[in-house]
């Protein structure tokens, strides 16, 4: 027999049984074996009830199929999506585009775990034609646009769209949420936040935007590989949160908002508005006042804590957390906390951090002196301003997460003396009036690499920069140069802030970070 969903069976043969009853027949169809392997199996019996009951029927050897959801893409979301919702005993089918090496690696892994995989299937509607009849939901990670073509015409076939942090969401909502997100900032404030609230005792695994997927984290936690959390601290990108209408924290934290993402949200005013729903759906939200876009915004925004790393001036909003003219943390409620210096973090856009996570962990019951023992022995964060030791008398840092104009402007900004940037990558839309302006006050030398490279060149050109530029076609070629560079111009910093994205090249910026920690370990040594 064919194969057929259990509605469609159920249909059929309700329609073909012969009998004389007027009233509807109801047929029940169990599965059995456990339904929650997600695999298909054989209808055993069917129960055929009206008016005029007759015998049990049996069915041996129908073939039936569950519903079906796709899940596109093998990278770290996808992953997690597909075991996830196999673990929930759905049937998953996984769709990628890619056949190279990683790819087969990942879909020889999840095959052997039951899940089956499609590799080099573009994302096209006619991909997913031999599905169509049972196919429910689609789960795309934040790497695919949500508004793209195929998922557009899927919708209108009412199949389901959803992101992968929404299906962790749904696993995972008993346990209560910190959501942070903003343009800039949000990494460092979740490893910050997660790592107080640990040393106080309070389990609060981070996951999201970085690390470990949401999915993967959901996964665990289900099956006990991972104890259950007090709180989950989660990065939350804008990719991640129009993808997850249903999301609410119980606590919302909003860092910066610049102009990010405006190849993908097309306008600004499109990209303010996917962060203030995650603030809306949060039972509690808290804003960094020292934002301008925030500030300006702020009337139309939800009510909340706003928190400032200078005490606001007399015609200003009051914050509820801010830093005195002594350095004292200060809060509206309970007067003086701690000083700020607590956190051995350069830059003013760290002080702003610091308050973000005291507003936070104070909410969740941290007192004062919890918060500053965590704050002491914070390590810092990978690929954000991550020193990585001295090359002779310049200091070497890793500025990987810095994948925007704004957020490599902050970076230098912290940097002391004169500075070699090496910057590159997948250039996005956004002012890069800052970065130019502190390229022009810091940086001795420019060495740029990857895809971006042209582009970047004749910006920085343009804006009258008077040290030396230097371009090359990827991040290893990179390093030499700007190391030599770094010697021949007493720099005091070399310092990776690349100011555009890592896909040309590399997955994430994380392993664009690790290949820059790889290459200049050999020069730190010799240094």
């Amino acid at each position: 027999m064919a194969c057929r969903t259990q509605t469609q069976l159920s249909r059929t043969l309700a329609a073909n049984l012969h009998s004389d009853q007027r009233e509807p027949i109801v047929v029940r169809c169990w599965l059995m074996g456990a339904i929650s392997s997600g695999v298909e199996r054989y209808i055993d019996i069917v129960e055929v009830t009206g008016s005029n009951p007759v015998s049990p029927i049996s069915l041996q050897g129908t073939e039936v199929s569950m519903t079906l959801t796709i899940v596109v893409g093998l990278g770290r979301s996808g992953l997690g999506a597909a075991r996830l919702l196999h673990h929930q005993g759905q049937k998953v089918v996984v769709l990628e585009r890619g056949t190279g090496l990683d790819q087969t690696s990942s879909a020889a892994t999840l095959q052997a775990e039951g899940i089956q995989v499609e590799l080099g299937i573009p994302l096209e509607i006619n991909s997913f034609e031999p599905w169509r009849s049972d196919l429910t939901a689609v789960v795309v990670g934040p790497g695919i646009p949500w508004d793209h073509p195929t998922l557009d015409s899927l919708r209108q076939e009412g199949v389901q769209i959803r992101g992968e942090i929404e299906l962790a969401w749904e696993a995972l909502n008993d346990i209560p949420w910190v959501g942070i997100t903003g343009t800039n900032g949000k990494t460092t404030v979740t490893h910050l936040l997660s790592h107080v609230l640990g040393h106080a005792g309070i389990v609060a695994p981070m996951g999201g935007n970085m690390g470990v997927s949401a999915a993967d984290m959901a996964l665990k936690i289900k099956t006990g590989e991972m104890p259950k959390p007090d709180w989950l601290v989660m990065e939350l990108s804008s990719y991640q949160i129009e993808a997850a209408p249903t999301l609410a924290p119980s606590i919302g934290i909003w860092t910066t908002l610049t102009p990010d993402h405006l190849e993908r949200h097309g306008t600004l005013e499109a990209y303010r508005a996917i962060k203030r729903g995650l603030m809306q759906r949060s039972s509690l939200a808290i804003f960094n006042g020292d934002d301008s876009d925030l500030k300006a915004h702020r009337p139309s925004l939800k009510k909340g804590l706003w928190v400032k790393a200078a005490a606001p001036c007399a015609d200003e909003e009051p914050a509820d957390f801010w830093i005195d003219a002594a350095g004292t943390v200060q809060s509206k409620q309970s007067g003086a906390m701690f000083p700020a210096e607590v956190l051995a973090m350069p830059g003013a856009h760290n002080r702003q951090n610091l308050l973000l996570v005291t507003a936070a962990a104070t909410e969740i019951g941290l007192n004062a002196e919890q918060i500053v023992q965590g704050l002491r022995q914070f390590p810092g964060v990978p690929h954000r301003l991550e020193r990585l030791g001295s090359m002779a008398f310049a200091e070497v840092f890793n500025d990987s997460k810095a994948t925007n104009y704004d957020a490599a402007a902050v970076g230098l900004q912290a940097m002391a003396g004169s500075v070699v940037v090496l910057a590159g990558g997948q250039t996005k839309r956004g002012d890069a009036t800052g970065w130019l302006s502190e390229l022009k006050s810091k940086a001795c030398a420019v060495v740029l690499f990857g895809t971006g490279a042209a582009e970047l060149d004749a910006l920085i050109r343009q804006s009258n920069y008077q040290g030396q530029v230097h371009r090359c076609a990827d991040l290893a070629s990179a390093v030499p140069i700007a190391v030599r560079a770094t010697s021949e111009l007493d720099a005091t910093s070399l310092l990776l802030s690349p100011a555009c994205a890592s896909f040309d090249q590399y997955p994430n910026f994380e392993a664009r970070g690790d290949h820059f920690r790889e290459l200049i370990q050999t020069h730190i040594r010799m240094g």
